[in-house]
Order: C-alpha cells, then structure tokens, then sequence
C-alpha cells in the first residue's frame, strides 16, 4: 500500500484544518481504494482535527516535537502531550527545520529515539542540499545523515516502524521535481542503508514539489512507497487526484 502524508506546515488554523479534514474524509469514501493517508496540521489543530478522523482510515500526525518527554523547556511540545492528542505519528527533520531552525543531525536522532520510546511512528526527512547536488555528493550525504540520526535508535535495539522521506532540499517549494529514476534509486540506497542500522519494517517516501502532475511517475516506482505532500495537500482537487493515483498503484 502506498502512503500519502500531508504536510500542512503554517498555513491552516483551527477551522481551516477542520474543513478541509472534512472534505478529506468524503474524498476518500468516494474512492473504493485508498492509499494510507496521515494529516499533520499544525499543533493547535490536532485536538479538533483528531475529533473528525474518529474511527476513520485517517492517522494524526505532527509536524515536530521535542526529544524529552517534561521539563524546562519554554515552547517545546512533548512525545507525551502528543500522544495524549492522539498523535500516531511524527515528522521529524524536515529541511525547513534543518535550514531554518538549525536542527542538527545529533538533535533529529534524539527526537527519533524519543518518538520510537514513546510509540510514535517518526517520519524521518533526509536530503541534499543544493550544493551537494551540483557537486555530485547526494548519495554519500543520505548515508551520512541515515547513519548519524538513526544512530542511537540502532544502540537502543528498537523494532518500531520508520518512515523516511527523502526531500531533495534545493526541489523543496521550487516547483522543480527530482528526476523519478534517479529518486527510485536515492530510495534503494536509503532503504539498504537502513538495513544496516535497524531491524524493523522502513517505508521510503518521497516529497519535494510533489503535485498531481508528477505524482504518478514517482508512484510508479518500485522503491517509493508514498509522498509527503506540502503545498499540494492544502488544496482538495490536488490532493484527492494523488489520492486517486495512490490508490491506482497499490499493488
């Protein structure tokens, strides 16, 4: 089955998440086959946003947490108020918090060990920045960070589910999509690289630029097992067209 993650980052509010929530979910009832699908809206929004996935096909996500579970730690949000919100799942390392926010391999790893501690499935993003890609190093930077976040999860000796998203910083909002054959080939060495570390089952997404009009050739291959989706999320007819393309490569 393939996965579809939505990434709404800053964009919706309260209601706006709601609604659009609600249009999702009657997306999805239309369609006899459907991808496995996880919302990640931003933190006011989880509580509201869980109330209308209730006993759906819909997982709750979040867009980030902090690696220690209590403490002093102003502005921070816990794997423990996530889960008690109803998180199942967690996006950790995007590229706009690498970038932005300086998050540092060392930091990711800590808040992956955190998520696998307290049951939540992380959603790992990796990826090249722009620079790596002109010199031709993209490979030997995903192995690099694979190894250094997944580090401390391979000591602890831990079997939870992992996704990794494997984002291309420089296709990141451009509206500039990596090549699909080259991204089915980043993603075998991504889940070869993994082997070596963990033990339990990996899923290799992929998200840069993603959209309706390139979702299906990176679907189609083998070795990408979903999309994490930004800007094309918050818009329904995009978003239930890579629903519909999804669900047309289960197999």
């Amino acid at each position: 089955m393939k996965t579809i993650v939505a990434n709404w980052k800053m964009n919706l509010g309260i209601r706006g998440s709601v609604a659009l929530t609600k249009q999702i979910l009657l997306a999805l009832k239309a369609q006899k086959m459907a991808p496995e699908v996880i919302v990640c809206p931003g933190y006011l929004a989880l509580s509201e946003v869980r109330k209308v996935i209730a006993h759906s096909r819909i997982s709750l996500g979040a867009q980030d947490m902090f690696w220690e579970t209590q403490g002093a730690f102003t502005g921070e949000v816990s794997p423990t108020e996530l889960k008690e919100v109803g998180v199942s799942h967690i996006l950790i390392g995007h590229s706009e918090r690498r970038n932005i926010l300086g998050e540092t391999n060392e930091m990711i790893a800590k808040k992956v060990l955190a998520a696998c501690s307290n049951g939540i499935v992380p959603i790992v993003c990796v990826g090249e920045s722009i620079e790596d890609h002109a010199a031709g190093i993209t490979i030997e930077t995903i192995k690099k960070q694979i190894q250094q976040v997944f580090s401390l999860v391979a000591e602890q000796g831990f079997t939870n589910p992992i996704y990794v998203a494997y984002e291309p910083v420089w296709a990141i909002g451009s509206g500039q999509s990596a090549d699909p054959k080259e991204v089915a080939k980043v993603h075998a060495v991504i889940r070869e690289e993994l082997r070596s570390v963990i033990t339990g089952s990996v899923s290799v997404l992929y998200g840069g630029s993603v959209d309706d009009s390139n979702a299906q050739s990176f679907l189609a291959e083998e070795d990408v097992d979903g999309l994490l989706v930004g800007g094309a999320s918050l818009k329904l007819r995009e978003l239930t067209e890579i629903f519909a393309i999804a669900a047309d490569n289960i197999g």
